[in-house]
């Protein structure tokens, strides 16, 4: 298990931030991801494994006026 916004989701061998978006089904332009309070940039999401046990925050950035 993960945690997911202070939720648990279930997790899975070699899932990563990419896979988890795409899974959530996470669409908004604008994201801030962090695992264990590190930032992950998006260039690296593809990349970086999310491993059982990690607490993982996406943030929503939203514009308004």
């Amino acid at each position: 298990m993960i945690k997911l916004n202070n939720r648990d989701f279930e997790w899975e061998e070699g899932l990563t931030v990419q896979g988890l978006l795409d899974k959530k089904n996470y669409t908004y332009p604008k994201l801030i991801i962090k695992i264990n309070h590190v930032l992950v940039l998006s260039e690296e999401y593809a990349s970086t494994v999310i491993r059982d046990g990690d607490d993982v925050k996406v943030i929503h950035l939203l514009a308004g006026g």
